[in-house]
C-alpha cells in the first residue's frame, strides 16, 4: 500500500544535498514537532519549496500527488497558487508567495514507522506510514479568496464542493431533520478545534445522525464523508471509509444557509471529526481540516506498533 509513497519520499531525500538533509530530516520520535501543526501563515520546520531547485521543488510534488486524490492534488496546487492573488490583493504587505511551503521528513523512508509532513498558509497533509499502514490526519485545506469571479461568473473556486455538498443535504433532508440540523443561527469565526495537537472530547456530536435519514437525504451524507475521505488516493480512502460506522455519523450546521453568508458545519462520529468554517473575508475565506480522535498524526498505529515491537 505505501510503496507508491516510500519510492516518492525517498526520491525527494535523494535529491536532497547534505545541508538540505539535515533540515528536512528529524527523528520519528520528535513528538512535539509531530503533533504541532498549524494552518496560518508563518515559518515551518523543514526545507522551503521556495528555496528549492526546480527538480527538487518536482520531487515535493510528487510526493503529494503518491498520497493524494487527482482532485485533491488539484486542490492543494489551486490553493499554493492563490497565495501570490492573496498578497496582490493586500498590496504586498504580507509578503505571501506559492512558494513559502515547506516539508519535513520524520524518520527514514522504508523503515518502521516513519512520515512526513508539507504544510504552509491553508494547508497540512500529515502522514504517517507505519507497518504498511498509511495515516493521513489532520488534513487541512482552506483558501483565501475561496471564490474569484468574472462578471458574475466563477472564474476560480477550488473548495466548491466543501460548501455545496452540504447545502445539498440540508435542502433534500427535509424540514423536520433541517430542525434538528441546524444547532444555531450564528456560526464561528473559525474551526472550533483550530490546531489543537489532540482533540480529546473537545467537541460534542450534536444535529442530525445519519441513522435518522433515508432515502436521498442519507446517500447524500454518506457521500460528503466519503468525499472528505477522498482527498487521499482511492486505496486509502477506501480502507478509511470502510472502518466507519456510518449510523453514528452526526451532522450539525451553524450561521446562515444563504449563499454569500457566514456558515460553518461538522461531521462526527467515533473517531471522525470533519470541520469546515467560511465566515472570514464576507465568506469568502474556507477552512476545512478532516481529522481522527485516537488516529491524528498515526497515534493509534504508533501505539500498536510500539506494543508489538521490541524496542
Amino acid at each position: 500500500m505505501s510503496d507508491v509513497l516510500t519510492e516518492a519520499t525517498l526520491s525527494l531525500v535523494g535529491s536532497l544535498d547534505e545541508r538540505q538533509r539535515a533540515t528536512a530530516l528529524r527523528a520519528v520520535t520528535d513528538d512535539d514537532l509531530r503533533h504541532r501543526w498549524s494552518y496560518v501563515p508563518g515559518p515551518r520546520a523543514g526545507v522551503v519549496l521556495g528555496d528549492l531547485a526546480r527538480p527538487q521543488r518536482k520531487a515535493v510534488h510528487h510526493l503529494l500527488a503518491s498520497v493524494l486524490s487527482e482532485h485533491a492534488y488539484a486542490q492543494v496546487a489551486t490553493v499554493m497558487a492563490l497565495e501570490d492573488v492573496l498578497d496582490h490583493r493586500e498590496g504586498g504587505d504580507r509578503d505571501r508567495h506559492q512558494g513559502d511551503y515547506s516539508v519535513v521528513l520524520f524518520g527514514t523512508p522504508g523503515d518502521d514507522p516513519w512520515g512526513w509532513r508539507f504544510e504552509g498558509h491553508h494547508i497540512s497533509v500529515n502522514v504517517a506510514v507505519v507497518d504498511g499502514r498509511v495515516s493521513a490526519t489532520p488534513f487541512f485545506l482552506g483558501v483565501n479568496p475561496a471564490h474569484t469571479t468574472y462578471g458574475g461568473l466563477t472564474v476560480v473556486r477550488p473548495l466548491a464542493l466543501e460548501e455545496d455538498l452540504p447545502r445539498l443535504l440540508l435542502d433534500r433532508m427535509g424540514a423536520r431533520h433541517r430542525l434538528t440540523a441546524v444547532v444555531s443561527d450564528h456560526a464561528p469565526d473559525d474551526l472550533r478545534t483550530r490546531n489543537a495537537p489532540r482533540l480529546g472530547g473537545v467537541l460534542e456530536p450534536v444535529g442530525v445522525t445519519m441513522s435518522s435519514l433515508d432515502g436521498e437525504a442519507r446517500d447524500l451524507l454518506a457521500g460528503l464523508v466519503r468525499y472528505y475521505l477522498d482527498r487521499l488516493r482511492p486505496d486509502l480512502a477506501t480502507a478509511e471509509f470502510d472502518r466507519l460506522d456510518l449510523d453514528r455519523v452526526h451532522f450539525a450546521w451553524e450561521g446562515s444557509s444563504r449563499p454569500g453568508e457566514g456558515h460553518y458545519y461538522r461531521i462526527q462520529a467515533p473517531d471522525l471529526l470533519l470541520e469546515y468554517d467560511n465566515t472570514q473575508g464576507g465568506a469568502n475565506h474556507v477552512h476545512s481540516v478532516w481529522r481522527r480522535h485516537s488516529g491524528d498524526f498515526g497515534d493509534d498505529l504508533l501505539a500498536a506498533h510500539h506494543n508489538e515491537v521490541d524496542h
